[in-house]
């Protein structure tokens, strides 16, 4: 099982507002809004994104990446190392 698993339903709701967020950006594009009002709400929708993001990842190592480690060999080396990519992806965006 994944470590979000036990809260998949709330994760879904926040991808779901921020889903909502994008289409108000659309919105605003469309009624030719001003354009720091759009970057504001932009900022919120990334800030919300990543908030998602950091979840997961703990979710992850909380999970996944503890699991590999317990059952040891290859494959808890492959689950580190999958989320050191992971983080540094996210560091990066």
């Amino acid at each position: 099982m994944y470590g979000y698993i036990e809260h998949k339903d709330r994760v879904a709701k926040r991808l779901r507002r921020i889903e909502g967020q994008v289409r108000g950006l659309q919105q605003m594009i469309e009624d030719d809004r001003y354009c720091i009002d759009i970057l504001t709400q932009i900022s919120a929708a990334t800030k919300a994104l990543q908030a998602v993001a950091v979840e997961l990842m703990g979710d992850h190592l909380r999970s996944c990446v503890t699991d590999a480690v317990e059952a040891g060999g290859p494959g808890a080396q492959e689950k580190i190392a999958e989320a050191t990519e992971a983080i540094a992806r996210l560091v990066r965006s």
